[in-house]
């Protein structure tokens, strides 16, 4: 589906690695003619890590989607019944995250958005970036796998040999995810070797 003047959400969780993978495909979705509204986690938004201040990252992306990020969950609220989204993405979605999000838990404006979205019978996809992916998460990636209108970026172990748990998505699939979840179809093949 084209996404040309569709409204997306994109929610960040705090997988700092991985920010800047997704800034490209925020600018892609953008360039692409989607509206894009920013949600953040409040890890997001007030952790620094040696990938940079979150301050500084809420500044770049609010730079590049030119929207104030939505950063409490009275301001994500809104985005159910008053102005929903076509598709919510959460990129990078972290194992906290993936657990709560798996067990019905809102407790940051990204997951509050996911819920409104899904309220609405809108896709969300996900993007993930957990490093117990195949430990105590598993469980909660394939809850949510089997859940309706969830929809997954191709993920694969990204260090097996290292991190034999890890498993991360390939943002650089994001943009046809979306749009694939648009048309109500999970890109395949979902799991990929790195």
């Amino acid at each position: 589906m084209n996404i040309k003047g569709k409204h997306i959400g994109f929610g960040l969780t705090g997988s700092h690695c991985t920010y800047d993978a997704v800034a490209p495909q925020i600018q892609s979705l953008m360039d692409s003619g989607a509206k894009v509204t920013p949600f953040v986690t409040f890890t997001v938004k007030n952790t620094t890590t040696r990938f940079g201040a979150g301050e500084d990252w809420i500044k770049r992306i609010e730079e590049l989607t030119g929207t104030e990020v939505v950063d409490s969950i009275v301001k994500a609220e809104p985005f159910g019944p008053k102005t929903p989204l076509d598709c919510m993405v959460i990129a990078p979605l972290t194992g906290n995250s993936i657990s709560k999000f798996a067990n019905a838990m809102t407790d940051s404006p990204v997951l509050m958005a996911a819920k409104a979205t899904m309220r609405n019978l809108n896709p969300v996809v996900l993007g993930i970036s957990t490093n117990d992916g195949l430990g105590l998460n598993g469980g909660n990636i394939m809850r949510l796998m089997g859940s309706k209108n969830i929809y997954f970026i191709p993920y694969g172990q990204d260090d097996p040999h290292n991190k034999p748990n890890s498993l991360v998505a390939q943002m650089d699939l994001l943009k046809e995810t979306v749009e694939t979840a648009l048309d109500g179809r999970q890109i395949q093949p979902v799991l990929r070797i790195y």
